[in-house]
């Protein structure tokens, strides 16, 4: 045989061979299962950027920004709170994942009216049920303080994203000494954190 012959037949004999594995594929691993598993592994396959989409899930629950910045003119600072600035305290305030149980530096200390209100953020989403806490001096031109349960008031606090603006009611109030506080603990790291009550707090050891 020449060689071109040879070459032929060694041609014709890789095709029937691959033929032959391909039709055995078809055999042992049905189409049906071969589908299953590109599906099954798509949905446990990370998609593009879900990291980036789960932290801000988390951020939006819990917007606060990582400085608080200064506490709203008008509020009245104490001048010897029970936890003076300076002093490191344990939270038991529970406004975010991670609050309940952390160490805080208390970084001001303030006589107002704090109210717990319900809003709907003016960028849209889901209404706020029972946020702790927005102060008297929060509140855009407000009657005198405390303000009653049920009241409608609008928000000029910025402490999350949609708040300032928004309208809100008063769900609860409390005259409680009133604390801004630095967290550095579980992954939580913020400064001028507004805001905690005296009932929340805890001095540390």
């Amino acid at each position: 045989m020449n060689a071109a012959g040879r070459l032929a037949l060694y041609g014709a004999g890789l095709v029937a061979a691959f033929g032959a594995a391909y039709g055995l594929a078809g055999v042992v691993v049905p189409d049906g299962v071969v589908t299953s598993w590109q599906e099954r592994s798509a949905e446990s396959a990370p998609h593009e950027g879900a990291d980036d989409m789960s932290a801000h899930e988390g951020h939006g629950a819990h917007d606060h920004p990582a400085d608080g910045g200064p506490a709203p003119e008008g509020i009245a600072a104490l001048a010897d709170p029970t936890h003076p600035i300076g002093s490191t305290v344990i939270l038991s305030a529970d406004h975010m994942p991670g609050m309940d149980g952390a160490e805080a530096t208390i970084s001001g200390a303030f006589a107002t009216t704090a109210y717990a209100v319900s809003y709907t953020p003016t960028t849209g989403g889901d209404p706020v049920s029972d946020h702790r806490w927005v102060v008297h001096e929060e509140l855009e031109d407000p009657s005198p303080a405390p303000l009653a349960d049920g009241e409608a008031v609008v928000l000029a606090a910025d402490h999350m994203t949609g708040m300032r603006g928004a309208a809100a009611t008063i769900d609860s109030s409390t005259q409680e000494t009133v604390y801004m506080v630095d967290i550095d603990a579980h992954d939580m790291t913020m400064t001028r954190h507004k805001w905690v009550v005296e009932s929340e707090i805890r001095p540390a050891g």
